[in-house]
């Protein structure tokens, strides 16, 4: 079922877990070499997949990322595959062509393959997608054949920081991928991937080893996460237990 919601400057954010489990063997590292000067033990790392729903006081609906789609997603080859997306947003009284705007934080397999269905068909019929230019440029082909084309009468991109739906702006976080982007609703932050683990809310520095450069992730997160602490802001991640965490 879906995590209790959060009222922030007017918007319900609703917190939507699409699965748990380990990464899969085709991936999976140990957790010190996976956050390389972490210090972390070497145990299990057990990510939460969340996505968010927004809903303002008009009753628009924006959905931030939408996770690992089913079992024939890209996803299938290391995360727990199928998403139940579909069963949180119907828990809270949601069909897919209800939702008006769906931001793509980024484009790896665990943040979009849930916005097409295995048969290749959008699966929030009626929204628009917001994407990054740098995030489309750098695309790999099986994610353009896959997820972008189906989506692409769809598509909304965007460069740099945009209002992606009324009160709710994007904002470029280059790093872990070139066109990651957070969606920011008042003095809440839906983070995606630019904070994986709670290691790097201690120390921003502690890089991730799939990030596609970690310098520049490290130097991103360290800078962002100033910024949102400095505004004693609100974070709702993407892979930790508790998609609330309060700075």
């Amino acid at each position: 079922m879906p995590h209790e919601p959060k009222i922030v400057s007017g918007v319900e954010v609703t917190p939507l877990c699409d699965a748990v489990g380990a990464m899969g063997e085709a991936i999976r590292r140990p957790l010190p070499e996976m956050f390389p000067g972490s210090a972390l033990p070497d145990e299990p790392w057990v990510l939460h997949f969340h996505c968010y729903l927004l809903r303002d006081w008009a009753g628009r609906l924006t959905l931030v990322d939408t996770g690992i789609g089913g079992p024939g997603s890209l996803a299938s080859s290391w995360a727990p595959v199928p998403g139940t997306l579909p069963g949180e947003l119907a828990a809270v009284g949601v069909a897919p062509a209800d939702v008006d705007t769906v931001i793509l934080t980024h484009l790896h397999s665990d943040h979009a393959s849930g916005a097409v269905s295995d048969d290749g068909r959008p699966i929030f019929e009626n929204a628009r997608y917001v994407l990054q230019q740098a995030e489309l440029d750098a695309a790999e082909s099986a994610t353009l054949d896959r997820v972008v084309t189906p989506l692409k009468a769809q598509l909304h991109v965007v460069d740099g920081d945009a209002e992606a739906a009324p009160g709710v702006r994007v904002h470029l976080t280059p790093g872990h991928t070139p066109g990651h982007q957070i969606a920011r609703v008042g003095d809440l932050a839906v983070t995606g991937d630019l904070v994986l683990h709670p290691a790097q809310l201690a120390d921003p520095a502690v890089r991730y080893v799939y990030d596609d450069d970690q310098e520049r992730a490290a130097a991103t997160r360290a800078a962002v996460l100033a910024e949102l602490r400095a505004a004693r802001a609100l974070l709702a991640t993407a892979h930790f237990a508790d998609p609330f965490v309060r700075l």
